[in-house]
């Protein structure tokens, strides 16, 4: 049985982060891609020129509209534009508790564009956190959350999982890709257990939409029934691989995107 997969989450015109990389990524782990949109972006590879918020009841709507109807196996949560999308969104999902929920909190575009107001941080963390089961976080995004430093080391990443679990999630992936050095490491906190998933930076500049690709191959496994360890070393090693191909697009002049079919696309015919 294939599984369905809903992401709530904004719109990226480009085509390398938000709803349409989460579509990507879905379908490329094998799931049926299903979206919410909760704002539509003007934005490329160089950066994120306007934000366009739906409005909270329409998000609701559209998050009804497919829980009516079809069955749900997992939900991806994104970008949120607002707090009072946070305080919807949660509200939306509150009857359908019981399936994994990865909430990535999206604060940041990669050029540095703010794409969360920081009125809507405590929205974020009050509503969206304890809906969640998993929780998807880089280093800046989590101190944000925590209202401390950025972890520096392994050692401040081990104490901010433990305290973003704290705050709901039963599973935390704490992203490491902001520590310094040639290594990529990133930390799973799950049921009180601290496990370490080590990885190689590679080295280029298309890296762009790599946090929403990454919650949505997670909800993806997750949806299938895998373990929180499993699912996040499959969405991990999907996603360094996406990385690693990305130099094969030819997508801008910015931050491109990293290559979603690249276990499904040979090379040779994408020289077409």
């Amino acid at each position: 049985m294939i599984r369905n997969v809903l992401s709530i989450a904004g719109s990226d015109p480009s085509g390398g982060a938000g709803i349409q990389a989460d579509l990507k990524a879905i379908s490329a782990r094998g799931c049926y891609g299903m979206a919410a949109l909760t704002a539509l972006t003007a934005q490329n590879t160089q950066g994120v020129t306007g934000v366009h918020a739906v409005p909270p009841e329409f998000v609701a709507a559209q998050i009804a509209a497919v829980f009516a109807d079809i069955r749900v196996d997992a939900v991806k949560i994104g970008m949120i534009a607002s707090g009072e999308i946070a305080e919807a969104v949660a509200a939306a999902l509150a009857p359908h508790a019981g399936i994994p929920v990865v909430l990535d909190p999206v604060m940041v575009a990669k050029g540095g564009a703010p794409l969360l107001p920081g009125s809507a941080v405590a929205a974020l963390r009050d509503h969206l956190l304890p809906v969640a089961t998993h929780v998807t976080p880089n280093l800046p995004e989590a101190a944000v959350l925590l209202e401390g430093a950025e972890a520096a080391d392994r050692a401040g990443m081990e104490a901010q999982g433990r305290a973003l679990a704290a705050l709901g999630p039963g599973c935390v992936i704490l992203k490491g890709g902001h520590l310094p050095g040639p290594e990529s490491p990133d930390l799973m906190v799950s049921g009180g257990t601290l496990h370490w998933v080590e990885g190689a930076r590679t080295d280029t500049k298309n890296t762009h939409g790599t946090g929403c690709t990454l919650s949505a191959a997670l909800a993806a496994e997750l949806a299938g029934g895998a373990e929180d360890a499993a699912a996040f070393a499959a969405a991990k090693t999907y996603v360094a691989g996406a990385i690693a191909a990305a130099d094969r697009l030819s997508v801008g002049h910015g931050h491109g995107p990293t290559h979603h079919f690249h276990a499904l696309w040979r090379p040779e015919e994408e020289t077409r």
